[in-house]
């Protein structure tokens, strides 16, 4: 993941925790999730066009 090892990412949980409060850490999480997810939807979707016009040019 990154290359990141798990101090790491307990020193960037905890800067995050520090910055923003245990009450906004939830919402946090879950918008970052949401994005993640809409990333992957819109790789996956321009990956899928793509497939798709190159079996479009095999056929001619």
């Amino acid at each position: 993941m990154f290359g990141l090892g798990t101090q790491e990412l307990l020193v960037i949980l905890v800067i995050v925790l520090v910055m923003f409060g245990g009450s906004k850490l939830p919402e946090i999480a879950r918008s970052l999730g949401k994005s993640m997810h809409e990333f992957k939807k819109g790789i996956n979707e321009g990956a899928s066009e793509a497939e798709k016009e190159k079996e479009k040019d095999e056929k001619r």
